[in-house]
């Protein structure tokens, strides 16, 4: 890489845990994020989970000399919570709100309510345009029984094809957030596999952070012993990910994570660390089509990519048979109490059919057992109509997988044996047909 040319820029990523009167120290948190963006200059922020419109705007206020130019994603009823800041002008936004992302009457979890989207900014730094994408998926409550694992999937699936039909003029493509999934974990390495975008962590020779790059530890007093304790030290969900194109080349210099408690601080910025990471930005020196040059992949990368394409499928599946009969379930209370409304009403009727009869029951029972009938039913059809929606999303997912694996094995039949892969970079898996 010619560093005469070379532009270097740093990038910060952090789920700031910020809902208003939930979240502990919501406001004293906010002024030590902003202090901190304030003395670092990073170029590019990424923020996660900035729940209140008035936590975004006194950011932007406090970052107003730093980061000039900054943009809030609004979704959802509390909003997408992802919020940018940059030194760099920033020319087009784009949002993309998921599909599917949990259940309404999962009130505890919230992750309904939020919205959560993937978006996209453009910036132009020097002569190059990069995308930046910065996103919050569904969380995992339960790792031994995920009852969200479809809809994280689905989002995973939903983000790199958002990532890769909208990056195709970008230079250089950087994405960041609390992907609330394992480095291994299926949608993790369906995203990556796609996209070809490369972590951060993994590429870099200086870290200096958490061990393992984790996100939540054990150290962070904010962080349930419970949902750390099955993992021993804590886990790794936060990532900045990256990739290049023909036109430039990028290499991750340095990544560092904040340890848990913060000196001469009370507390952490957050329940998660934060992500910082240095990247080398360059005008590629190969030239050429990049897409082309990697068309002829090695015909084990794309059985690995039909092995992770087929998995993802079946855990969709696994989706819909759950919806499937969660809808006929809410069907079937509907009749119900659709049901006991008609015989409440026949028996009531019985005293003006029948002249001198005696009313069967009380009028205020009747009227509390017509109410408790209508709100059975009135809840269980917005039901129906919610799984209906669900099964739909995960269908069309499963029929897009189902097409993908398609094309991919009959470009599996076409490769020979055994293909040199001279010249391919490793994990571009992908490849785009003539």
């Amino acid at each position: 890489m010619d560093h005469k040319d070379s532009v270097s820029i740093r990038v910060f990523s952090l789920n700031c845990w910020g809902v208003r009167y939930l979240s502990k120290h919501c406001s004293q948190r906010y002024a030590m994020i902003g202090d901190m963006l304030l003395q670092e200059e990073h170029d590019v922020v990424l923020l996660q989970e900035v729940w209140s419109e008035k936590d975004y705007l006194f950011l932007r206020k406090k970052l107003a000399s730093s980061h000039v130019h900054a943009h809030y994603f609004k979704s959802g009823v509390i909003g997408s919570g992802l919020a940018i800041f940059s030194k760099h002008r920033i020319q087009d936004t784009l949002l993309y709100r998921y599909s599917l992302n949990g259940y309404p009457y999962m009130a505890h979890h919230g992750d309904w309510f939020g919205g959560k989207a993937v978006g996209l900014a453009i910036l132009n730094i020097g002569t190059l345009t990069a995308n930046f994408y910065l996103t919050h998926l569904h969380a995992e409550y339960c790792r031994e029984r995920d009852a969200y694992l479809p809809h994280r999937v689905v989002q995973a699936w939903e983000l790199q094809q958002f990532i890769r039909h909208t990056s195709a003029g970008a230079d250089v493509v950087v994405l960041g957030g609390d992907l609330n999934m394992h480095p291994q974990d299926l949608g993790n390495r369906l995203l990556t596999s796609y996209t070809e975008l490369r972590d951060a962590y993994a590429e870099t020779d200086n870290f200096d952070g958490c061990e393992d790059g984790l996100t939540l530890i054990l150290d962070n007093p904010f962080i349930s012993q419970k949902v750390i304790a099955p993992f021993e030290k804590g886990i790794r969900i936060d990532y900045i990910l990256f990739k290049g194109s023909c036109k430039a080349d990028i290499q991750c210099v340095s990544m560092r994570t904040t340890k848990g408690s913060i000196p001469g601080q009370a507390f952490p910025y957050s329940d998660h660390e934060a992500l910082t990471a240095e990247f080398t930005l360059a005008p590629s020196e190969a030239g050429g089509d990049f897409r082309s040059s990697n068309r002829d992949c090695a015909p084990g990368d794309v059985a690995r990519l039909v092995d992770i394409l087929t998995e993802a499928r079946t855990e969709v599946k696994v989706g819909v048979h759950c919806a499937e009969r969660m809808r006929y379930t809410a069907a079937r209370t509907a009749a119900m109490g659709l049901a006991l409304l008609l015989l409440e009403l026949a028996i009531a009727a019985v005293p003006w059919l029948t002249l001198g009869a005696e009313q069967a029951f009380p009028l205020t029972t009747f009227y509390l057992l017509v109410a408790l009938c209508l709100a059975i039913l009135l809840c269980t059809s917005l039901l129906y109509v919610f799984y209906t929606m669900e099964l739909k999303s995960l269908q069309g997912t499963e029929d897009q997988m189902r097409l993908s694996v398609g094309g991919l094995q009959e470009k599996l039949r076409a490769l020979p044996l055994s293909r040199p892969t001279e010249g391919v970079k490793p994990g571009n898996m992908f490849c785009d047909e003539e």
